[in-house]
């Protein structure tokens, strides 16, 4: 599949993984819409894409407002007539006390962002690539979501629902010419993972991954997980016993 001319609509497009797919997709040719909250990141980002001879619009939006998301979607698909992939990017950590207190309203603030957010998304997009008979839905999960871990309850809660919702929706949409892509990576450097003391396993940079998710999304892969190592150990870890597991997971200071 060629970049060249598609309407790519990436949510969490200010910083990180969705910053990086712009720019990378910028260079392709695809025809970019950029929500995230930061207007001023925003804004430098899309410069720099046309910089590249791409085109790009911003949208500054909250993605758990669901009328903003649908009024960001229908302006693009005014002016560029339809959206051709979703990238539902968006998302945080909570990697703070509040969260791992599991306070109800931190805990919420995650799922409402990492899976409500991505609802919000493809609740906007889907109508059009129905009516169209064509579309790409792709959602950037974690391996988080394979199963619990220490100290990341509302994370991996997010991400198993985020995975699991994708896939559903895989299963009502894909005689429709609609494909689903759910990509799941392990660390990465990027401000999601800045400022821990404990060393995360294979950890990647940012540059060295970004390759990885457009092969998955260009090939229109059901599932694409990495780095190959980590992914081995966690999709592993889907199968142990859970005395096994707790005994082996429970050690993971990576949170930290």
């Amino acid at each position: 599949m060629s970049f060249e001319g598609k309407r790519v609509f990436i949510t969490g497009a200010s910083s990180g993984i969705g910053s990086a797919l712009a720019a990378a997709l910028a260079k392709k040719g695809a025809v970019l819409g950029l929500a995230a909250r930061r207007r001023d990141l925003l804004d430098k980002i899309a410069k720099d894409c046309e910089k590249v001879g791409a085109t790009a619009r911003v949208f500054s939006i909250d993605v758990t407002d669901e009328d903003a998301v649908q009024r960001s979607v229908d302006e693009m698909i005014h002016e560029f007539g339809h959206i051709d992939i979703l990238i539902a990017n968006a998302g945080i950590g909570g990697n703070n006390a509040e969260t791992r207190e599991l306070e109800p309203l931190a805990v919420k603030k995650v799922i409402d962002i990492n899976l409500l957010g991505a609802v919000n998304s493809v609740h906007a997009v889907l109508p059009g690539m129905k009516k169209r008979g064509s579309g790409h839905l792709v959602a950037i999960s974690s391996l988080a979501g394979f199963r619990g871990l220490p100290r990341s309850a509302a994370y991996s809660a997010s991400k198993a629902g985020m995975t699991a919702f994708f896939e559903s929706v895989r299963l009502d949409v894909k005689h429709l010419g609609i494909d689903v892509t759910i990509i799941q990576p392990g660390f990465i450097k990027t401000p999601l993972t800045s400022g821990r003391e404990a060393k995360m396993p294979f950890i990647m940079e940012l540059d060295a991954a970004i390759p990885l998710f457009l092969k998955a999304i260009e090939r229109r892969k059901r599932f694409a997980a990495f780095p190959w190592q980590l992914a081995t150990i966690v999709r592993a870890g889907k199968f142990m016993p859970a005395w096994l597991y707790d005994r082996i997971a429970s050690r993971a200071r990576y949170r930290e």
